[in-house]
């Protein structure tokens, strides 16, 4: 199965794949090279804001996310989107620290998966350049 599959197949049940392809290749203009320098900003930014994140300051928690939200709309990262707005919204509620916690600990789980689907992306177009 090849990665571009993987990304446009569902993923879990009644769950869309990590990557929208339609939309990114609408965002890269079917740049296969673009989409691939898209894409690993986006694998190396979200590793940066990730620790931004899972720091002890929720201003900086909330503007990372806010961040990372963009980022990921613009790829059709879809769930670490929906992800990342609720991390900010619950770090600007000043919401207690377990609730952090626990939408940190989605938008690591959306980030790990698009990670993975960005690789075998990366790997797809490799081999056919």
């Amino acid at each position: 199965m090849s990665a571009s599959s993987v990304l446009s197949i569902v993923g879990r049940e009644h769950e869309p794949a990590a990557i929208d392809q339609d939309h990114l290749d609408r965002m890269t203009l079917g740049d296969r090279l673009l989409e691939c320098e898209v894409l690993k900003i986006f694998v190396r930014q979200v590793a940066m804001l990730l620790e931004r994140i899972a720091g002890e300051d929720r201003a900086l928690a909330a503007a990372s996310a806010h961040t990372l939200l963009g980022s990921a709309r613009g790829i059709g990262a879809w769930r670490v989107a929906r992800a990342a707005e609720w991390v900010e919204h619950v770090a600007n509620r000043r919401t207690d620290a377990i609730a952090l916690a626990q939408a940190v600990a989605e938008l690591k789980a959306a980030s790990i998966e698009v990670s993975a689907a960005v690789n075998m992306r990366l790997v797809e177009v490799a081999r056919d350049h």
